[in-house]
């Protein structure tokens, strides 16, 4: 295996990711991949499948976003039905956010087709690269997780 120092990694890594970015983009759903939904709006529709419905501060804190970034994604959500907003009925000043029937779709439909398409991608590389591949995403994640908090 060839030794790389930090800076012709970097360099490599630059070059592989905007062509893996860009076909994993390509395999996308239809509503990601044409624009009818933007990255950022899906995220917020994963987080709402993923933890139910909750108010706009905890929501834009938890995307680390302004209220006010939050306050248009969802109004594009909401507007183009994949999300509904509603009030606290302990406090109408409180927004609270959820997903629609809709919305629900469109992220079990992205689950569904994200899975087959790391199943049709995976299946070409063997066992002990996956299982190494694997290994090495999950370290990135937590290094990743880990700096975000400090």
């Amino acid at each position: 295996m060839v030794q790389l120092t930090l800076p012709e990694f970097a360099e490599k890594m630059d070059q592989i990711m905007p062509v893996i970015m860009r076909e994993f983009a390509r395999r996308q759903v239809k509503e990601i991949y044409e624009g009818k939904i933007t990255m950022p709006q899906f995220l917020v529709l994963d987080f709402l499948h993923k933890n139910g419905e909750i108010s706009m501060k905890p929501l834009s804190v938890s995307m680390k976003v302004s209220t006010a970034a939050m306050t248009g994604l969802v109004e594009r959500l909401v507007r183009d039905g994949y999300a509904v907003r509603g009030y606290d009925p302990q406090d109408r000043r409180i927004v609270k956010v959820d997903l629609t029937s809709k919305g629900k779709e469109l992220v079990r439909k992205v689950h569904l087709q994200r899975r087959q398409m790391v199943i049709n991608v995976f299946d070409k590389i063997n066992e002990a690269d996956r299982g190494d591949y694997l290994r090495v995403v999950e370290r990135i994640r937590d290094v990743l997780i880990k700096d975000s908090r400090d």
